[in-house]
């Protein structure tokens, strides 16, 4: 599960949609998900998402974080400041939306493809967990303040 972190440009592709496979997807070290399939753009692996957040790496390039930090989501995400996607370099999320926002499938721990893609900066982020009560079972990250 410890993939060296890479560039942008070094990130293997999504051998179905051919845009870059980013770190919190799953890359080529095997991993498989239970349906078999081969790492792809559209899902997120949850062990990586965990890694992202207690490891504080980029969700895209698997380094380690800096700031400020980038939030990527839909326009409901932004505006419940709760994002799927794990948080990464800015850099990383423009390079990673240019490829991936026109798409016209779900990608990056999306179900369908948002209307609006949200960017949001910030100093820091807390991961959440859900609890037993919540009909999303997966974790959200949270902006704890908001850069301009």
């Amino acid at each position: 599960m410890d993939a060296a972190p890479r560039s942008y440009a070094e990130l293997p592709r999504d051998p179905e949609l051919g845009v870059r496979v980013p770190f919190a997807c799953g890359t080529d070290d095997g991993y498989a998900d239970p349906r078999g399939r081969a790492p792809s753009v559209r899902t997120l692996d949850k062990r990586r998402v965990t890694q992202c957040a207690l490891s504080r790496i980029c969700g895209v390039c698997g380094s380690g974080l800096g700031r400020p930090i980038a939030l990527l989501g839909s326009r409901l995400e932004a505006d419940r400041n709760a994002f799927h996607f794990p948080p990464s370099h800015v850099a990383c999320v423009e390079a990673l939306l240019a490829e991936t926002r026109d798409l016209s499938v779900g990608v990056l721990g999306q179900d369908e493809p948002p209307a609006t893609w949200a960017v949001v900066t910030t100093a820091g982020f807390e991961f959440v967990r859900p609890s037993a009560s919540d009909l999303d079972r997966r974790p959200t990250f949270q902006a704890n303040s908001i850069l301009v």
